[in-house]
Parts: structure tokens; C-alpha cells; sequence
């Protein structure tokens, strides 16, 4: 796969050479650079969920389920990495101890589904700096997931599967109003990159997704648990 670079993408294959290295096979590997200069990355085989509507697997329990695994592994080989001291993220997340370099977009537009499980995840380029918790609030966001009101009698029980296969034991209302959080801040960089012209970000900010995503939130905020 070649795909178009960012100030971004030197931190970011600094992080999948650590995973190649700790022989962590659910992540792409970077392979360097093309002769134009784009990054090339190798192919993670299977399904995806490009085009709406999305594929029934998408939002099958054993899929949601299957995300919180992958996430919980990658937590647990990415604990230990400390990035360069140069490394520039999208978002402008700056590492400090205690905190991972995250995914923050494992969600089901950047699966890889095969044989009945998830692959891998794509498509790095938001990675940076967090706590856990913040990369999982997004998880659930995308897999529960708390955006579909069509699902309102299945959230709560689902949100608390995911919960609980992860291991996380604080209150679910906390978590609740962290995933409202959550949400907000990816409603707030949409808007302040697309404004600055971030090619990815301008598309989505052109489309409102930035507005979409305030309601998103505003309805995870009142979501009964």
C-alpha cells in the first residue's frame, strides 16, 4: 500500500517498527518510501468497511468484542515504548511517562476482517500520546456503538460487555462522560485542521462531520446507563 505522507508519518513508523519488533503481527508494517515520496506500508489482509451501509459484521457483538481484544493487546506491547524525543504527531499530543501512543481511530472504517476475526487495524495517521482509557473510549464509541440510536435498548449492555472484556472496573457513567469528551475533542481537531487546510481533516470538515460529531456527543452525554 503507498499512500501520501504528513509531518506525522516518521513518528508514526517509528511506532510500527516497535511493533514489528515485539513481533506484534495485527498492525501494517512500514517499508520505507516510493520513488514519489509516498509511504509504503504492507497490506493487512481481509474485509473492509469502506462504503455505507456498512457490512453486518460490523456490528455483530463477536466483532465488537474481537476490536476490545485487539485493543487490549495492543495496549500491552505498546506500553513500553517511549518514541524519539523529535516525534510530531497529527494532533499535537506531546508523550510523557504513563501515557501509550494510541491508535485513536480503531474503528470499524480501519479494520481488517477475515475468518471471522479482526486482522488488524490500519491507517495509523491519528496516533499519538494518551492514556489507555482515551483509546478505548473511542473504541466504544465506534463498536457499542454509542453514536446508533437505533440501538438505544442494546447500548447500555453492550457498553458494558466491552467494559468488562477489556477489564475495565471504574463507574460506567464516568466512562460514559469521557466518551462524550472524547468525541468532543475529535469534533474540535476535525474543525481546527480542516480550517488550517489538513488535507484529510478539510474533507471532513467541508462533509460536517464536526457538527455530526457535537451531536454524537451531546446524545452520548444523555445516554441512560
Amino acid at each position: 500500500m503507498r499512500r501520501s505522507t504528513g509531518f506525522w508519518t516518521p513518528a508514526v513508523h517509528d511506532l510500527l517498527a516497535h511493533l514489528e519488533r515485539v513481533g506484534f503481527d495485527r498492525a501494517p508494517r512500514a517499508l520505507g518510501y516510493d520513488e514519489r515520496g509516498r509511504e509504503v506500508l504492507s497490506f493487512l489482509p481481509g474485509d473492509t468497511a469502506t462504503d455505507q451501509p456498512w457490512p453486518e459484521w460490523t456490528r455483530s457483538e463477536a466483532a465488537m468484542l474481537d476490536a476490545v481484544d485487539w485493543l487490549r493487546e495492543y495496549h500491552s506491547v505498546v506500553a513500553g515504548y517511549v518514541p524519539p524525543a523529535s516525534a510530531r504527531w497529527r494532533f499535537g499530543e506531546v508523550w510523557r511517562p504513563g501515557l501509550i501512543v494510541a491508535h485513536n481511530d480503531a474503528g470499524p472504517h480501519n479494520a481488517a476482517w477475515g475468518d471471522g476475526r479482526i486482522r488488524g487495524f490500519f491507517d495509523w495517521d491519528f496516533a499519538g500520546p494518551a492514556e489507555p482509557v482515551w483509546d478505548l473510549a473511542y473504541l466504544a464509541f465506534a463498536w457499542v456503538p454509542l453514536y446508533d440510536s437505533e440501538l438505544d435498548a442494546e447500548r447500555p449492555r453492550r457498553l458494558r460487555m466491552l467494559l468488562d472484556r477489556y477489564g475495565y472496573h471504574g463507574d460506567v457513567v464516568e466512562f460514559r462522560d469521557l466518551v462524550a469528551r472524547r468525541v468532543r475533542y475529535t469534533a474540535a481537531a476535525v474543525e481546527r485542521l480542516g480550517r488550517a487546510g489538513d488535507p484529510g481533516m478539510a474533507v471532513q470538515y467541508r462533509q460536517g462531520n464536526s457538527r455530526l460529531l457535537e451531536q454524537s456527543a451531546a446524545a452520548i452525554a444523555r445516554l441512560s446507563l
